[in-house]
């Protein structure tokens, strides 16, 4: 993996004809260059720009360039990297009261979970990112995640027994497919095209922005339309990078990275209204009549442990809103 320095090399700005000093920050994340959360960060790096009238620049070092996303998240918290932009699902593995997000079928829409990210209940988990050694400035999503594979058309929760699938580095993820009856196997999303390619797994989940940008639609067959899960995505910096920023950089650090995750829900939508079409030109299959409740049935013991273990906080989350 590509590291680098926590400040990188200062370039000169003229203003007012005295020199003026620029500190440019790395933000490693994996999406490609057209996927919804790059046109996000993209937005981010541009308001920093703009608003701190250059002092800042956000380097955006995208697809991986800077290792995925469990090596980004570690470099952000060793001090190696400045920031980063990263799934929810690999950020619970340093700070677990993400978890939560993870739990399937949670979210009712993607209103809702802006909802949930943007109140209270979503503060109160930004607030424990210190303790793993990171802050977080903002989370949102990319949408819901829908299954792939190239074994057989999938409709129900008994149409997935036994098929190989790749899922994220998260241990409630492994436990949810393990129930469903699959074989499910974590990976690096940067390994996932060559895994799918050689067989190695017969499937995955993402949201459609993800499957369309990391061209999984060249190397599966069928896709269904199961929404069994919501992706989340989070803002990290460097507890000692953003001690660093005055208190007035501070909040436009902060209102850049929630502008850039409203922008992200944005994007998301346009994809959605033309990914489907996108995929069918690929030749993959797509099965729209899912049954979602087949799914919810075979999860229902695993429902169960979830709710003693996250207590009364899914409540407090599928309450909001209604």
């Amino acid at each position: 993996m590509k590291m680098q320095l926590m400040v990188s090399a200062l370039a000169l700005m003229l203003g007012s004809g005295v020199a003026q000093a620029q500190t440019v920050f790395n933000l490693g994340f994996i999406g490609g260059p057209a996927a919804p959360e790059t046109i996000g960060i993209g937005q981010f790096a541009d308001e920093i720009a703009e608003k701190t009238e250059g002092r800042y620049k956000i380097q955006l070092q995208g697809a991986g360039a800077l290792g995925g996303d469990r090596d980004v998240i570690e470099g952000v918290q060793f001090g190696t990297i400045e920031m980063t932009m990263s799934s929810t699902s690999v950020v619970a593995n340093f700070a677990p009261e993400f978890t939560v997000f993870d739990v399937p079928f949670l979210f009712r829409d993607f209103d809702h979970a802006q909802e949930v990210f943007n109140g209270p209940l979503g503060q109160e988990i930004l607030d424990t990112l210190p303790d793993a050694g990171f802050v977080g400035l903002a989370a949102g999503g990319i949408g819901f995640r829908q299954l792939t594979n190239s074994v057989r058309p999938v409709t129900t929760a008994a149409d997935v027994a036994n098929l190989k699938i790749r899922t994220q580095q998260n241990d409630l993820h492994l436990q949810a497919w393990e129930a469903l009856g699959t074989l499910p196997t974590p990976m690096a999303v940067t390994e996932v095209y060559s895994a799918l390619q050689q067989g190695v797994v017969d499937g995955q989940e993402n949201p459609i922005g993800a499957i369309i940008n990391n061209r999984f639609g060249e190397v599966q067959k069928y896709m269904s339309i199961t929404d069994h899960a919501f992706t989340p995505i989070v803002v990290l910096i460097n507890p000692g990078i953003y001690d660093s920023l005055s208190d007035e950089d501070k909040q436009i650090f902060r209102e850049a990275a929630v502008n850039a995750m409203a922008r992200t829900k944005d994007e998301v939508a346009k994809v959605q209204e033309t990914g489907l079409d996108t995929l069918r030109s690929l030749g993959v299959e797509i099965q729209e009549d899912v049954d979602g409740d087949s799914f919810r049935e075979k999860l229902a013991p695993t429902f169960e442990q979830l709710s003693t273990r996250f207590g009364e906080k899914l409540d407090a989350i599928r309450s909001v809103g209604q």
